[in-house]
């Protein structure tokens, strides 16, 4: 896989795609025994679970319209992100930086995959490409692959994500602090739900402009490049 391929790793791919025997080949073949776990421990599992980031933006960050990333569609939807600098400041720059550059006007969504995530800010459109900025170093946190969670793509490299990012349509929580997610979409699912699928789809569905909710403080723009 090339340096600039961001495609999700033939793994989880694998694991989603295949059938629950071809997912669990290499599973041990013996029946497994369920473990007897008590109430308390249960609780504690629970509790150990839960992201330690809260997915309601904090109230500074949701109050900042430049956190709010407006996508229009060609399908017709109008799909807002709200990003979470919060937790991402780096990928979030990237992609408030791109977007005032008019970088993901156009482009389209090359990777649509029904039920998991539809995977777009490709120049190239074939998965290959990326803006001419750096590659970014990884910012994995807490924040879960949930219904309409956003984030960085990347190739097998853990800091090699750029422009490209994923919307996804369906929780997946083996992706969870493996890749950077960046925010959730808060309007408009309906809009990602029509996204043509595909890979790649026949008549790709496309960004036709991508803006901020507000102006970004010069300063974090130029913390972008």
């Amino acid at each position: 896989m090339s340096k600039f391929s961001m495609m999700l790793p033939i793994a989880a791919l694998a694991t989603l795609a295949a059938s629950p025997v071809e997912a669990g080949r290499a599973t041990p073949t013996a029946k497994p025994v369920a473990a007897k776990v008590s109430p308390k421990r249960a609780a504690n599992n629970v509790a150990a679970a839960t992201p330690e980031v809260s997915m309601v933006a904090p109230a500074a960050v949701a109050a900042d319209p430049a956190n709010k990333l407006i996508l229009d569609l060609s399908n017709g939807g109008h799909v807002v992100v709200q990003l979470r600098p919060d937790v991402a400041p780096a990928s979030v720059r990237r992609i408030q930086a791109l977007t005032q550059q008019h970088f993901y006007d156009g482009l389209k969504f090359h990777r649509v995959i029904p039920g998991f995530m539809a995977q777009g800010g490709d120049p190239k459109g074939d998965g290959s490409g990326g803006s001419p900025l750096p590659d970014l170093k990884a910012e994995f946190n807490d924040l879960p692959h949930l219904r309409g969670s956003v984030a960085m793509a990347r190739a097998e490299s853990n800091d090699s994500a750029n422009s490209q990012f994923y919307i996804m349509f369906a929780p997946k929580v083996s992706l969870d602090h493996k890749y950077t997610v960046v925010g959730r979409v808060i309007e408009g699912m309906t809009g990602v739900d029509g996204i043509a699928q595909g890979e790649p789809p026949a008549a790709p569905t496309t960004i036709v402009h991508a803006t901020l909710g507000g102006p970004v403080a010069v300063a974090e723009v130029l913390g972008a490049r």
